[in-house]
């Protein structure tokens, strides 16, 4: 059974004997890449990088919908990309507009006076 599952796969039209198969493989570097830049403070993320990264993937996740041979993993791969890019884009807008930075209030300490009670 197995045997006959891997047949299949090596057989498909998008299978690992075209570049339908090894286009979207490598392009799952990117994704990865842009996952591990969740780490990475937000002021050094491209507002342009990132709405690529989103813009691009949701396009050709539509377009994965539509072409023979159907390949899945493209559509993984650029679905992950879109999510990942509109995820930075996110961090990016939090971090430059809505974040309240308040640097008075790192200096304000609480003075108890012992006296007074």
């Amino acid at each position: 059974m197995a045997n006959s599952k891997l047949k299949a796969l090596w057989n498909h039209p998008a299978g690992p004997k075209t570049i339908h198969f090894w286009a979207p493989t490598f392009k799952w570097g990117l994704s990865i890449a842009n996952i591990s830049d969740f780490s990475k403070p937000p002021e050094t993320l491209s507002y342009p990088q990132q709405m690529v990264f989103a813009v691009s993937g949701f396009i050709w996740s539509r377009y994965c919908t539509v072409i023979t041979p159907r390949n899945l993993n493209l559509l993984g791969v650029n679905f992950t990309m879109a999510c990942t890019g509109l995820y930075q884009v996110a961090r990016k807008l939090r971090h430059d507009y809505f974040l309240q930075e308040n640097p008075a209030a790192d200096d304000v300490h609480l003075v108890v006076d012992k006296d007074s009670s």
